[in-house]
């Protein structure tokens, strides 16, 4: 838990019901343990936590500067205000290419989270929404984010939490856009997804769970052949010795269970895998063979 001393003073937004409030400045890429983002958006995680415990920071802007391109924010005991600065290190040029997801926690409770520029302010997040697992999107030079306080007569038990990714925007769009994961891909995608997907597997759909509150379908896969993975979401299970996951998907899709084998692939959001291209594992052979032939396909994976 970072715990915040004396502040510096710097020049910065206002609040313009508090324009004399003070604003305190902390980059995490100078804190011990946490690596700053070499010249692209790297995957690095980083989180930051704070909390004020006494009555003289109620109407004080804090300024917080995170260097990574995922991470959590997590604010203790909510008084005053908070800016949250997102600066990747890589080049300013490439910021206009770049969306901003956020995921409030599910208790996530004290604070109004808004989107900021120039001084307006936007609301993103209303204090209170429980919306289950709502995901909220925007590109990077619509604005940063300015977390306030609401009043509460007890703030012991109110956290204001949530996560952030910074992503390319063709990616976030194809997460967050019902046509995109549930239209077939082209012979051309699936062979680029295969490249650039942050999980590529041989497998088969074991179930399909249907989430209706949250909208989105949980295909549980018996993994075959494991040919990728960003994270650790596809394991050996205890009882059997094989490999199985999970992969998260619109319920619009209408996924099912069926026979035969699949070549899933995806993309990591929030720790979860996302489906993307999921074409039949014979469709994919003889797709991969006829690029092969061409000399066009554009990576080498053994189909087999």
């Amino acid at each position: 838990v970072w715990r915040l001393g004396l502040p510096s003073w710097g020049r910065g937004y206002r609040h313009p019901e508090h324009p004399f409030a003070p604003i305190h400045k902390v980059s995490l890429a100078s804190l011990p343990g946490n690596k700053v983002l070499g010249e692209k958006v790297e995957s690095d995680l980083q989180s930051w936590r704070t909390g004020l415990t006494h009555e003289s920071h109620k109407k004080d802007v804090e300024q917080v500067y995170l260097r990574c391109s995922e991470g959590s924010i997590e604010w203790m005991y909510p008084t005053g205000a908070l800016i949250v600065n997102l600066r990747p290190n890589t080049s300013p040029a490439s910021y206009k290419h770049l969306t901003v997801c956020i995921k409030p926690f599910k208790d996530s409770a004290g604070a109004n989270i808004y989107l900021e520029k120039t001084g307006e302010l936007k609301l993103l997040v209303r204090d209170g929404d429980r919306s289950p697992s709502k995901v909220y999107c925007f590109g990077y030079d619509q604005g940063g984010l300015f977390i306030e306080a609401t009043p509460q007569q007890d703030i012991s038990r109110k956290i204001t939490g949530f996560q952030y990714e910074l992503m390319n925007k063709g990616i976030a769009s194809d997460l967050h856009t019902v046509s995109a994961p549930c239209r077939p891909c082209s012979d051309t995608e699936v062979l680029l997804a295969v490249c650039t997907s942050d999980f590529v597997i041989r497998g088969s759909i074991q179930d399909v769970t249907n989430q209706a509150e949250e909208q989105e379908s949980i295909i549980h896969v018996g993994v075959n052949k494991l040919y990728r993975q960003k994270s650790k979401v596809f394991q050996l299970t205890g009882e059997s010795g094989n490999w199985r996951g999970q992969i998260k998907t619109l319920l619009e899709c209408g996924v099912k269970p069926g026979d035969g084998d699949f070549l899933f692939t995806g993309r990591m959001h929030f720790g979860e895998a996302r489906l993307g291209c999921a074409p039949r594992f014979k469709d994919f052979q003889r797709m991969y063979k006829e690029a092969k032939d061409k000399g066009l396909n554009p990576c080498e994976i053994g189909p087999d």
